[in-house]
């Protein structure tokens, strides 16, 4: 009880700062419109004017404090392994077969890790955001002091990006933390990674499926997928040694040809030059182990979560088992 009256001040308290003419401290404001002038030759007093329309959004600091990832593996696979997403991922891929089998060989990420991916972050672009990005990031970069700085510069590049492509920068919506679009891009990703895979001259990752595709498939690529290699592999571990390799984290560091080493018995094969990395998932049971390689580690720069990325193996591993049934011929 005592808790929950805790959480309701805090909540409170949050509301509270951000009620009121001074909702932004003026002088950091100030101080990023004058680097937003400096740097890229933005209208100073257009800035105040658009700052001046601003709402802050007190909901979205309490969303980015509590992300789903913090929850243990049993609860938070259920939200992403459903028949919903299983069968909408056929669907979508069915839908969009072609892009899909040449977005392959342009970047040779599998067609169902894309789908999945768009899957888990917008149902296949059904549930792209209700809040306006301008107002997510304003709140975050200048009310959320533990990533002020990483959300400034995501502030800093959706200005650039709405300049770049002639958008009123308060008419997009997205995510509590800003990002957009059915493959759900933060501004800077969209900057480097967006496609115009179609050839229209726009990148559009909002409407086009075409477009969407192409943009998770360079995203993967850019960030070191490797065509043709396994994602994850179960493992049973055995004795004391394997406990010190969990807390080396999720980036590749241990040669699989010497994992046995370790206590460490791998499901499959594996190649001899594979590095991975061991992850233990809470399930009602006990821990579950994998050994996650390096294109588990890609999908985690979309989102670092070692939960994250195996929600999206999980859910890829499903789509295609389901697609390949139905497309037999």
């Amino acid at each position: 009880m005592l808790k929950h009256i805790g959480y309701s001040l805090a909540l409170i308290i949050v509301w509270a700062s951000l009620i009121g003419a001074n909702i932004i401290d003026q002088a950091e404001l100030n101080k990023f419109i004058d680097s937003m002038v400096q740097r890229h030759e933005f209208d100073g007093s257009e800035l105040h004017s658009l700052f001046q329309q601003v709402k802050l959004t007190p909901e979205v600091i309490e969303a980015v404090s509590k992300p789903a990832e913090r929850r243990p593996w049993y609860r938070y696979r259920p939200i992403f392994l459903t028949e919903e997403r299983i069968g909408g991922g056929v669907e979508f891929w069915s839908a969009n077969a072609k892009t899909l089998d040449s977005t392959a060989t342009t970047y040779g990420v599998a067609p169902q890790v894309v789908v999945a991916i768009i899957g888990v972050e917008t149902r296949y672009g059904a549930s792209t955001g209700r809040y306006r990005v301008m107002d997510s990031l304003t709140t975050l970069a200048f009310n959320y002091p533990e990533r002020s700085a990483f959300f400034q510069d995501e502030l800093e590049n959706y200005l650039l990006l709405v300049r770049e492509q002639s958008i009123d920068p308060l008419s997009l919506r997205g995510s509590y933390a800003g990002a957009m679009g059915m493959p759900q891009f933060i501004a800077s990703s969209y900057r480097r990674y967006a496609v115009d895979y179609d050839g229209d001259g726009v990148s559009d990752i909002w409407s086009n499926p075409t477009d969407a595709i192409a943009s998770v498939a360079n995203y993967l690529k850019a960030h070191g997928w490797q065509a043709d290699r396994a994602i994850a592999i179960p493992a049973e571990v055995r004795g004391d040694q394997y406990k010190g390799l969990i807390e080396l984290g999720i980036k590749p560091q241990i040669a699989l040809a010497r994992i046995n080493d370790y206590g460490i018995q791998l499901e499959e094969n594996v190649p001899d030059d594979a590095f991975g990395s061991l992850v233990a998932l809470e399930t009602a049971e006990g821990q579950e182990y994998w050994v996650g390689l390096t294109n588990f580690y890609v999908i985690t720069r979309y989102n670092h979560s070692p939960l994250y990325a195996m929600a999206i193996y999980q859910l890829s591993e499903a789509i295609k088992s389901r697609y390949e049934a139905e497309h037999k011929d």
